[in-house]
């Protein structure tokens, strides 16, 4: 499925159409359709952690979010070897509304969210 970017994907401000693919429950996959170099490892947070946070207005106008709208939150990763080592940065979640296939990245406040960093590694997370 392909998805318009609708505000600038952090340091990729020429990213305007992606699609995404579902690698499993944790992992998927951001390529940009129109450079093939371009391409990210996203985290559905909400396999890893409690994760909640209000979605600013600007972005749900942005994104046309309605009360009933199915959206998805994910968080890119940061590949490191071993993978485990690998970050996410969890104060700069991707919303995607599914209903007309537009995506956002914004940036949360830290001092409003103190428990989210920007460079946390898988292996924190493991029971």
């Amino acid at each position: 499925m392909s998805y318009d970017v609708r505000s600038e994907l952090l340091g990729f401000p020429d990213t305007h159409n992606v699609a995404l693919t579902e690698i499993d429950s944790l992992f998927s996959t951001l390529r940009d359709l129109d450079d093939e170099n371009i391409s990210f490892t996203i985290v559905n947070p909400y396999a890893l952690r409690e994760y909640s946070f209000d979605i600013p207005l600007s972005i749900k106008v942005l994104l046309d979010i309605k009360e009933d709208s199915k959206i998805s939150v994910y968080n890119i990763l940061v590949i490191q070897k071993p993978l485990e080592k690998s970050v996410i940065n969890f104060l700069a979640p991707i919303i995607i509304n599914h209903d007309n296939n537009k995506l956002a990245q914004f940036i949360l406040d830290p001092a409003k969210n103190p428990n989210f960093g920007m460079a946390e590694t898988i292996e924190s997370f493991k029971e």
